[in-house]
């Protein structure tokens, strides 16, 4: 007998299934290691950064706002962008995917929980939607793009449209612009030791996001290696937006021409943005004409987050 876990349309269980969940699939094992890593923002002390922040020149509370800023607006959107790739694995048959994703959801409105806290600690409470609307590249990223690649897999939840989607979210909003983010809040932090909490937020967001670009690298890599034909789509999709993720962190600088506040230089930020996103594309173009059955156990995806981690250590270490 046929069976279908697609939502609304469910006769059967993939739990009950012979051999039950496979514990050794890379989307299990993310899963497995997203539950031990459990973290809740109420629980981080924002006192310090609040002293810090009231510190700051006019200048610097203003670019440390916009930066915060723009990582809370696309924390919000990809929490409510996210939910038609949890239908698109139900009705692929994955439910170790599908269990992933539903942590993947919870973890991002997390992260938009604990940047709303921070501001709330700080004291600013002001309409803040000048940092996200002046930024036109940001904007169009997530107020069209984003949503439209993500909702297209409501009508057509086939490799194609998993792969834009993937490709949109996981390795350019995330991979690319959150990561550049971190990055430059490292710097920001580390320009004179301040900002304890948001140190710490940062350092528990990067360990989620790195399971999350993992898989997004992973999903592109099991239909690469399952039609060559879907390379060219992470090609394409990769083209209509990397200008448009190299305009948004230009963009974000913009304000301050060649020396916006702490020491942060943007040709620095735009050249790491470039560089994550080429890396990435060279992993999932390793995995054409690999065996799929190996695709599906292959952590190197996370290794490679890893390892771009262990990079971002050694260059925002106090001592450099």
């Amino acid at each position: 007998m046929t069976r279908t876990i697609t939502h609304g349309q469910r006769t059967g269980y993939a739990s009950l299934g012979a051999g039950g969940l496979n514990s050794e699939s890379f989307p299990m094992k993310l899963f497995l290691k997203g539950n031990a890593k459990h973290w809740n923002p109420a629980d981080i002390d924002l006192s310090q950064d609040a002293r810090d922040f009231a510190a700051m020149t006019d200048e610097e509370r203003r670019y440390t706002t916009m930066l915060a800023a723009q990582f809370l607006a696309g924390e919000e959107s990809v929490t409510q962008d996210l939910q038609p790739f949890v239908a698109a694995m139900a009705a692929e048959g994955r439910f170790a995917d599908e269990m992933y994703l539903t942590q993947f959801v919870y973890e991002e409105a997390k992260h938009a929980l604990a940047f709303r806290m921070w501001f709330d600690a700080v004291g600013v409470l002001e309409d803040l939607h000048e940092f996200t609307e002046s930024n036109e590249a940001y904007a169009q990223i997530f107020t069209r793009e984003l949503p439209e690649s993500l909702y297209a897999l409501d009508g057509d939840p086939g490799p194609a449209n998993q792969i834009r989607a993937s490709v949109t979210y996981n390795h350019v909003v995330e991979g690319c612009l959150a990561l550049t983010g971190y990055y430059g809040w490292g710097k920001v932090c580390n320009s004179r030791g301040i900002l304890p909490g948001m140190q710490r937020i940062i350092k528990h967001i990067g360990d989620d996001e790195r399971r999350h670009m993992a898989w997004g690298t992973f999903t592109c890599r099991r239909h690469v290696a399952a039609d060559d034909a879907m390379w060219q789509v992470v090609i394409d999709r990769m083209g209509e937006l990397m200008p448009l993720a190299l305009a948004t962190v230009d963009s974000g600088n913009s304000e301050w021409g060649d020396h916006p506040p702490f020491g942060i230089d943007p040709a620095e930020l735009s050249a790491y943005a470039a560089d994550k996103l080429t890396r990435r594309l060279g992993a999932i173009e390793s995995a054409r004409g690999a065996d799929l059955k190996l695709i599906d156990r292959d952590a190197s995806p996370e290794a490679l987050e890893e390892k771009f981690h262990a990079e971002d250590q050694l260059v925002l270490s106090p001592a450099n």
